[in-house]
């Protein structure tokens, strides 16, 4: 049963291999804390209190409450799935009552950090350094995700619109603007690329050796080319699009278009981000206000 949910979500609900994955995790542990091989789980034997051991469980074991929230989340899937193909009448989720769970604040780079990435002078016909330069910057001026920047091809971008077509999580597609001067330095990119390499993979981003570019490559990249400008621990793509989007709606950005933007499928996940507006107007406010200093 627990692998015909898992090829649900693969294929009917189009979740990524990844995502499968870490749902296949959680339901193995669960299984493991039962007792049981997942072949031989049986859905009927569990109720709320055998869940709620789980959940003590998983405290005791330092577990942050994140993760927990993210297990018993997967749980709430199985049965949603077993009650959608009639295997099952009762929902012991129903009753589970969770530890609420604290979100980090997202990580972002400064805006001076980002010109200073972005300012850093380089020979125009080194084509890795052409190629990292466009993806930190690409990253910054759109918010894509890692995968939709490794995924895209050179028809993704309409020159004359100025726009790139990006698809996105459950193969979703949006569309995003370019700036002109994004514009440009893809039109340099491109030339350099197609001049310089012998074999080109049908992608816009590829290796030297002509093949496409893969994820864990576009994170060294990134901290590649952050190095010296940043104090931040973590330097990674996924930061860059927290830049994004907290810069444009510390500049005034609505955040239904920021939403959109981002791909986001609910607004709650593009909400953890106003906390830097919210930090800016504060600034500003105690910069302003008469009684400020007093």
């Amino acid at each position: 049963m627990i692998n015909e949910f898992l090829q649900y979500l693969r294929y009917e609900k189009n979740y990524s291999l990844h995502t499968v994955l870490s749902y296949h995790t959680d339901l193995k542990e669960f299984c493991a804390f039962l007792g049981v091989a997942p072949e031989h789980f049986q859905h009927q034997d569990i109720d709320s209190n055998r869940i709620r051991m789980w959940v003590l469980a998983l405290s005791d074991s330092n577990i942050s409450s994140r993760s927990i929230v993210r297990k018993i989340s997967t749980l709430r899937s199985y049965w949603k799935f077993l009650r959608r193909t009639n295997r099952a009448t009762d929902n012991p989720l129903a009753r589970i009552v969770l530890p609420k769970a604290n979100k980090p604040l997202p990580a972002f780079f400064k805006e001076d950090e980002m010109e200073n990435m972005l300012s850093e002078e380089y020979l125009p016909s080194n084509y890795e350094r052409v190629r990292n330069h466009l993806i930190v910057k690409l990253l910054y001026a759109t918010g894509i995700r890692r995968a939709e920047l490794v995924g895209l091809k050179d028809t993704n971008i309409d020159f004359a619109r100025q726009e790139i077509r990006v698809v996105g999580k459950r193969n979703k597609e949006r569309v995003e603007p370019l700036l002109p001067e994004v514009i440009t330095d893809i039109k340099t990119y491109i030339n350099l690329r197609n001049t310089e390499l012998e074999y080109c993979a049908p992608y816009l981003f590829l290796l030297k050796n002509g093949k496409q570019l893969y994820p864990e490559k576009v994170n060294l990249i990134v901290k590649e080319v952050s190095e010296g400008s940043s104090t931040l621990k973590k330097r990674s793509p996924h930061v860059l699009r927290h830049t994004f989007a907290t810069a444009v709606l510390n500049k005034g950005a609505d955040i239904n278009a920021v939403k959109e933007l981002l791909g986001h499928s609910s607004l709650a996940a593009t909400q953890v981000y106003t906390h830097t507006s919210f930090e800016e107007l504060n600034k500003i406010y105690n910069q302003t206000h008469p009684r400020s200093k007093a």
